[in-house]
Formats: C-alpha cells, sequence, structure tokens
C-alpha cells in the first residue's frame, strides 16, 4: 500500500488529506467515497506520515519478539488432519481435536477461530485465508484443491510432503553454516579480547617512547580506544542496525527488492547460488505438485510463485503467467525469465508436447535439488578459503601491530 496526498474542495476552502491505497487510482476512489460533497483537486503520491511510521516500528518490534509457529508444529498439526479426515472423521471435529490437542498456543486459537467459521457456515480455504502468512500460499492451495477434490485427506498429505521437503532443505542448509559462523565469531571475540588486554599493556611502553608507531599499531589502539570509550554504544548501534535493516526489509518493498536483487548479484560469493537454487527448487516443488495434483496451470503458476521470497527473482518468475495469457506455451515463457538453463527448457517442452508435464517439472525439481544438495554437502570446502583470509588478516593485524614498534625499541632506548 502507498501513501497519497489528496487535495479536496470543501465549502470553498483546500485542504490536504494522507490517504493509502494500491494506485493513484484507488486514491482518488476512496478519497470521493470518504468525502463525498467534496471536490478532489490533485492526488500525489507521498510519504508514509511519521504516525504510521512509528505504528509498523512498534509494530514489527512486538512482532520480532513474538516467536514464529515452529514449521513442525505446522507439519504435525496437517498430518493429524489429513488421517483424521482420512478415517472420515468430519472438518470441525477434526479441528477441534487437534486444537485441544496441539501445544502451541497460536495455533491452538488459529484452529479454534478455523473450526467456529466453519460452523458458521464458511468453507475451510475461507476460513484459513486470513491466516495466510501463518502457513503460506501453498497451504491455502492445497485446502482449495481438497474442496475441489472432495478429498481433504490426500491433499493435506501432499502439502506435509512439501513442507517437509522445504524444511530439510533448509535445516540442512543452516547446519552447514552453522561451524563456519561460530569459528568467526568465536574468531571475533578473541581478537576483541586480546585488543581490551593486551593493546593497553603495550600502549604504556610506547607512550614511554615518543617514537612514531606503524600504521598495524595506530588501528589497534584507535580499536582499543573505541571499545573502551564506545563499546557499548558501538554493540547498541550495531544491534539497531540491524534490526533497522530487517524492519526496513520487510516494510518497504523497493528497499527488500534492492537487497533481494543485490544478494543474487554474482559477486555475493555463494550466497547468490544457494539463494538461486533453493528459490528454484521450492518453485518447481510447489508447481509440479500443484499441476500433478489437477490444478489449472495459470492458477498453480500463481500460488507457486507467492512460496517465493527473494523480489528480483519473483518479478522474473510473474511474467509467466502474463506471457502464457499472450498465446505462448510454458517453456517459451520460461526462456524468457532467463532462469532456466537449456537443458530445463527442452525437458518442460517435451512435458508439455507429451502430456507428461507433471513428470517433467518432478525432473526439474529433482535438477534443483541435486544443485543445492551439491552446494550444501561442500560448503566447508567453499568457505575454508574465505575463513582462511579473514583468520590470517586478524593475526597478521596483531602480529604486526605489537612487534614491529618492538623492533624499533632498541633504537629509541640508544636515542
Amino acid at each position: 500500500m502507498k501513501y497519497f496526498s489528496i487535495t479536496v474542495m470543501e465549502k470553498g476552502k483546500k485542504r490536504q488529506e494522507v490517504l493509502q491505497a494500491e494506485n493513484k487510482i484507488s486514491a482518488i476512489q476512496s478519497a470521493k467515497q470518504k468525502f463525498p460533497r467534496a471536490i478532489i483537486v490533485k492526488a500525489e503520491e507521498t510519504a508514509a506520515p511519521l504516525e504510521d511510521v512509528l505504528n509498523s516500528f512498534f509494530a514489527e518490534l512486538k512482532k520480532s519478539v513474538k516467536s514464529k509457529i515452529p514449521i513442525n508444529d505446522k507439519i504435525s498439526t496437517i498430518r493429524q488432519i489429513a488421517v483424521m479426515t482420512d478415517a472420515g472423521i468430519a472438518i470441525n471435529d477434526t479441528l477441534e481435536d487437534v486444537a485441544e490437542n496441539t501445544h502451541n498456543q497460536r495455533l491452538k486459537e488459529i484452529y479454534s477461530k478455523i473450526n467456529n467459521d466453519i460452523n458458521a457456515g464458511h468453507s475451510l480455504s475461507d476460513a484459513m485465508e486470513p491466516y495466510t502468512e501463518e502457513f503460506g500460499h501453498v497451504a491455502l492451495a492445497m485446502t482449495k484443491l481438497g474442496e475441489r477434490t472432495g478429498n481433504i485427506s490426500e491433499s493435506y498429505h501432499k502439502l506435509a510432503d512439501i513442507l517437509e521437503n522445504i524444511r530439510d532443505n533448509t535445516a540442512k542448509f543452516k547446519k552447514a553454516i552453522r561451524t563456519p559462523l561460530i569459528t568467526l565469531v568465536a574468531m571475533a571475540i578473541a581478537f576483541t579480547i586480546l585488543i581490551m588486554v593486551v593493546v593497553p599493556k603495550f600502549k604504556d611502553i610506547f607512550d614511554k617512547f615518543k617514537t612514531d608507531l606503524p600504521v598495524p599499531t595506530q588501528i589497534l589502539l584507535k580499536l582499543e580506544w573505541a571499545f573502551s570509550n564506545y563499546g557499548l554504544y558501538i554493540i547498541s548501534a550495531l544491534a539497531l542496525g540491524i534490526f533497522l535493516l530487517k524492519f526496513f526489509y520487510k516494510n518497504n518493498e523497493d528497499f527488500q527488492y534492492y537487497v533481494d536483487k543485490l544478494l543474487i548479484h554474482p559477486k555475493f560469493y555463494l550466497i547468490n547460488k544457494a539463494i538461486f537454487l533453493s528459490t528454484m527448487h521450492k518453485y518447481n516443488l510447489v508447481f509440479g505438485e500443484l499441476v500433478r495434483s489437477g490444478i489449472p496451470v495459470s492458477e498453480a503458476l500463481e500460488t507457486a510463485v507467492g512460496m517465493v521470497d527473494n523480489l528480483a527473482i519473483k518479478e522474473q518468475l510473474l511474467t509467466v503467467n502474463a506471457n502464457i495469457g499472450r498465446g505462448m506455451n510454458l517453456a517459451e515463457a520460461f526462456a524468457l525469465t532467463g532462469l532456466y538453463e537449456n537443458m530445463l527448457l527442452q525437458m518442460i517442452k517435451a512435458g508439455e508436447a507429451g502430456g507428461q508435464l507433471d513428470a517433467m517439472l518432478d525432473k526439474v525439481t529433482q535438477y534443483y535439488d541435486m544443485q543445492f544438495q551439491d552446494l550444501i554437502d561442500n560448503l566447508a570446502a567453499y568457505i575454508e578459503p574465505i575463513m582462511l583470509f579473514f583468520i590470517a588478516a586478524l593475526v597478521l593485524l596483531m602480529a604486526l601491530g605489537i612487534f614491529m614498534p618492538m623492533w624499533d625499541l632498541g633504537k629509541a632506548v640508544k636515542s
């Protein structure tokens, strides 16, 4: 949603009103409905009011403090729904039982509200729609599929399989980067302790001999001075910077797009490849499962692209449905995105021609999964040179900063 400054004329007086809308036309229409007796002079896009910015900031702060629903809890409840509906238990009784037995308080509230909406006459998909952020677009799509086919159980078993696949890949990636991150953090802490403990002792020696200190020593002394006098401020600034970065990333679409585009740039070693492969694997996994389940291609594409978090990749994938609407086949539309290799495009084209699109999409998914798994399995080997470079740089700075002036102490004593 964007903000628009609306100039209205009422009773011969002009005034400014700020409204939220998706675009300028919607803003003008909203203004006409809100001020029926006024004349709309003009509408211009403007920055968000300070009050709204602060409200969003504190809402995000509250949201960040509030823990997310663990994916294992979601998978567990979805499996339970699948099993109970497969046994012939009514959906409202199933949801009531799931709400009572789940240990997650947030899920307990959600399933209770969904059950109340179903008892009030709503469909399961309509009752779940307000919780799309918690469950994801694919959960809503699989729910609609289950309602359409009359087989909620099968749809939810497939949904649980999809979520388990995504969970396993995410967990494997986190596990692979955990050791390098711990090593780098330990090195940073050790370096900071050395600066705070060792450098001050040498500082007194250096001050007695009024000699010109080398650059590495000056860097160490300035770091020690900064940590000693502004250590808490530096830590607070870093924490605030990280929070603001996350806040603007989640709330400012332009900033999120810039960051996402930057992260998949070739200069971002490993990060770009990991994000691209995991995103494409998840997209094709969901798309293939939806096509196999009988959902029309256009609807499956729309749902699958909702699973894409990276806005730069999402922007390219959003063109696929539009190009299919213009008469292109799926392979041609995918080719225009520039995201698929020629081999994969040939497979998709053959699947379309032979009526085996779901089978070919499964092979495409397997290809991206294989590439991603290979990256994860060899991540330590890829990161090792980077870690060695940082460790060597820190050790070299410390060694040169301490020993270089000591080499000149003899000359200083004689003089």
